[in-house]
């Protein structure tokens, strides 16, 4: 919360001193007002906080002071602080784009919940739109390395450190947590930048051309081989090789492969002339090779050769915070790449989709994001009703707890307040909040 302060409008000086406390108390910056006017001049397009204002107020109102907020940045949140005869306006004011309202006089305890979760909202505004500025500015390592997560920023500290050197890297990670786009970039940020980046799927090479493929050959080496051809390995020279699926690479070319690597040379189909070669390896596993080694399925020297620095991609699991902020981007590529106007995400589809899981991991919401953006997916009709955010959780288990309680209480409040300790003041704002009433907890006589 380093940047988060509350902006607090009243024209009751002893409204602002309980104001003031209440915030202090919590640990939450505030900086108090008497009037909306010296209030608007603090808020901006990029204020990353919460404004609370009361409704009745000499000069500007509550209102007005809502309707120029809005103007500002219609995403900034309004909290309104109103007396019992003002609900039906502050009803209407959320309609037109108000965050909240609390009824005087306030517990300090919800106001502050209300507060912090607005908060919770205007920080995803503002990242989103952060997001949408590094999308248009290429920013490159931390574009397709997304995540302000620690697991992301770690990922990217020792990718920058292992590209300024030239040995060889795994990188590990499930499917679709970009192992191939950490190589890439690894290949862009290292001394071999301009020279070539092969990728081979170790699992895909058909079995009977693998060796060709890899190897080369002369000419006349096989019928058909009416010329000399250079194999992958040959074309790598001078830049990476990059090696996708090696835990699936068959255990007789992890042989060949290990031999390459010890001598740093190649020799052809039906040639017996070495060719040095330059390069190099990345490899990529999506399970671990240890394992793999215990179990007699991968050379315990090969991957020694290979394993020399490793790169681990969190899977989405691991870095829920990060959901929000990749989905943003994603659609803002998306939209950029289809000619589409930028697209802004509700803030409670993101928080549905972080509460989401995710097997097939960033690869799988960047497709959630393209549907998103192109009008095929089902995300689009989200509302906070129809996803299981925290909020609604925490309202709808309070709810039931008040509610068991009134009834084993048969609807006597005070036996009630004293079994949840609670004041009677504050279970009858939870109840009206919860739309509870005793009566219905009364058995007829």
């Amino acid at each position: 919360m380093t940047d988060f302060s509350v902006l607090f409008v009243d024209d009751e000086e002893h409204l602002r001193i309980v104001g003031r406390q209440t915030f202090e108390l919590a640990d939450i910056p505030v900086t108090c007002f008497e009037s909306a006017a010296e209030a608007l001049k603090h808020i901006t397009p990029d204020f990353s906080g919460v404004l609370v204002t009361d409704i009745r107020m000499p000069g500007i109102d509550g209102v007005a002071l809502l309707q120029k907020t809005l103007q500002i940045d219609p995403e900034i949140p309004v909290v309104l602080v109103t007396g019992h005869g003002d609900v039906d306006l502050a009803v209407e004011c959320i309609k037109k784009g108000a965050y909240d309202f609390i009824e005087k006089p306030w517990e300090p305890e919800r106001l502050i919940a209300t507060v912090l979760r607005a908060y919770e909202r205007r920080s995803l505004v503002l990242e989103n739109r952060s997001l949408r500025t590094e999308v248009k500015s290429h920013q490159g390592l931390k574009r397709d390395l997304y995540g302000r997560s620690a697991a992301m920023g770690h990922l990217r500290k020792s990718l920058l450190a292992i590209a300024k050197t030239d040995v060889n890297v795994l990188i590990s990670g499930s499917t679709g947590t970009g192992k191939e786009v950490a190589a890439r970039l690894l290949h862009r940020k290292s001394s071999r930048r301009d020279g070539p980046f092969v990728h081979i799927n170790c699992a895909a090479l058909p079995e009977a051309l693998i060796e060709n493929e890899l190897f080369g050959h002369e000419a006349g080496a096989f019928p058909g081989a009416m010329r000399a051809r250079f194999g992958k390995l040959e074309h790598a020279r001078g830049g990476v090789l990059c090696l996708d699926e090696i835990d699936l690479l068959r255990p007789t070319l992890q042989a060949k492969l290990l031999d390459v690597l010890h001598n740093k040379t190649v020799t052809r189909l039906g040639s017996n002339d070495a060719v040095a070669l330059d390069f190099r390896v990345i490899a990529l596993s999506k399970s671990n090779l240890g394992d793999a080694v215990e179990a007699g399925k991968f050379r315990s020297d090969l991957l020694y050769r290979l394993n020399v620095a490793s790169l681990y991609m969190p899977d989405l699991d691991e870095r829920r915070e990060d959901i929000p902020g990749l989905f943003t981007l994603f659609a803002s590529q998306t939209a950029e790449q289809n000619g589409l106007p930028a697209k802004t995400v509700p803030v409670d589809v993101l928080n549905m989709l972080a509460g989401k899981s995710w097997p097939g991991n960033v690869r799988e919401l960047r497709n959630a994001a393209e549907r998103y953006v192109l009008g095929l997916s089902e995300t689009e009709d989200a509302s906070p009703r129809s996803s299981p955010i925290l909020a609604d959780q925490v309202s709808a288990y309070e709810k039931s707890i008040i509610a068991a309680s009134i009834a084993a209480n048969d609807g006597q409040i005070t036996a009630t307040c004293d079994s949840l300790g609670l004041s009677r003041r504050t279970l009858y704002d939870k109840m009206q909040k919860h739309g509870l009433s005793r009566a219905d907890f009364v058995e007829d006589t």
